[in-house]
């Protein structure tokens, strides 16, 4: 079997380095992004404000007490979302399969394009395209699965290039700590280092068996990749196209209100499928089939998001725009697209922590009791 070639690309400090952008005089200064008020949540922070503590999750009031002079923004979700389509975009252009992890994360699967071209050369014209043409700083790492290129860009940032060979992943990954393994949280990084194990090259020497035990069903494949295995493909960009649902009437409608409610909690249902994917979208579409069976749809892009008061209010209005009231309504349907990873960049911009624990909150009693436990009142009546 030939060896594979898998490049990971990551846009460092995405939203930073957008603001900077942006704003030139931001530029090497420590910046906190994410809600400005006290019960906002550190949403991005720059490399600056890295040795103070600060992290992206945290509390902004304990951000900006251990580094009071990081300048604070609230963020532009929008304009991330716009950078974030326009690297894609080309990437679309040259690379022959993608996948886009997250909004700033992309992996390749270049295997085969070495009998033609170097990968390694391949990949730094691409990055530099990148560059040149966003304006923004990226990383890449090119080895052999989406693990060890995943490390690989790590150890690159910021802003730089690593290779790692076939014959170079072990004494590449051997000194690293286990925390830099995909996969490993905090969770699993404190169980394992109770074992004493600190190093990939430690764990390497536990049984796989035993870090099962430890780590349960993922210990096997967190065991693997500290040895330098991970047969995941590169999934196709296309292949993730969208989930939607659709309603089709017993009787005929015109009740406006009605649809509307039904809209709401149809989509209030997505935005929670959502979430449990870990994804978030950038497209909602809204479709409607008449009495007389004529179909329309309306779609609109919008800023990533996994929220239900945000995707809600679009599909709403959605809804106003392509309804004809003269007719009467057969089918309604929503739809969510350009779907990635990401249901932890979600927009805290705006939101304050409260908020989000809120949706935790919901989304705990939902997997707990069933998606029909809890509603928001717009769409209190059932489906």
């Amino acid at each position: 079997m030939n060896t594979r070639n898998i490049l990971h690309l990551d846009l460092d400090t995405f939203f930073v380095s957008v603001e900077r952008l942006r704003n030139s005089a931001l530029n090497n200064k420590p910046i906190i992004i994410g809600g400005t008020s006290d019960r906002g949540v550190v949403s991005a922070c720059s490399y600056e404000t890295r040795p103070f503590g600060v992290y992206s999750g945290m509390p902004m009031k304990m951000a900006r007490r251990l580094c009071p002079e990081a300048l604070q923004i609230r963020g532009d979700m929008d304009q991330y979302s716009k950078y974030s389509h326009v690297v894609t975009d080309i990437i679309a252009e040259e690379a022959p399969l993608y996948e886009k992890m997250s909004i700033d994360e992309h992996y390749l699967d270049l295997t085969g394009m070495d009998r033609f071209f170097g990968t390694l050369k391949w990949s730094r014209e691409l990055r530099q395209r990148i560059i040149k043409e966003s304006g923004l700083p990226i990383s890449f790492g090119l080895s052999t699965n989406k693990s060890v290129a995943k490390i690989a860009t790590g150890e690159a940032k910021p802003n730089g290039e690593l290779q790692v060979a076939q014959q170079q992943v072990l004494p590449f990954l051997s000194p690293l700590s286990i925390r830099k393994i995909p996969g490993v949280g905090h969770k699993a990084f404190q169980t394992l280092r109770t074992m004493g194990v600190d190093t990939i090259e430690t764990l390497r020497m536990v049984p796989p068996e035993m870090v099962t035990r430890v780590l349960g069903k993922n210990g096997k494949g967190v065991w693997k990749k500290a040895n330098g295995i991970d047969p995941t493909p590169v999934k196709p960009y296309r292949e993730r196209k969208s989930i939607g649902t659709e309603r089709t009437f017993s009787e005929d409608r015109t009740d406006t209100a009605r649809l509307e409610e039904i809209i709401a909690a149809m989509t209030e249902k997505l935005a929670f499928e959502l979430r449990q994917k870990q994804k978030v979208t950038a497209c909602v579409t809204v479709k409607i089939r008449y009495a007389n069976f004529d179909t329309h749809t309306k779609q609109q892009r919008i800023p990533y998001s996994g929220l239900d008061h945000q995707l809600i209010k679009v599909a709403r209005e959605l809804f106003r725009k392509v309804y004809d009231r003269r007719m009467r309504v057969r089918l309604i349907g929503v739809k969510f697209s350009h779907l990635v990873h990401g249901a932890h960049q979600l927009n805290l911009f705006e939101d304050t922590s409260e908020m989000v624990k809120l949706y935790q909150a919901l989304d705990s009693l939902r997997n707990r009791y069933g998606s029909h436990i809890v509603h928001k009142a717009l769409a209190m009546k059932r489906l």
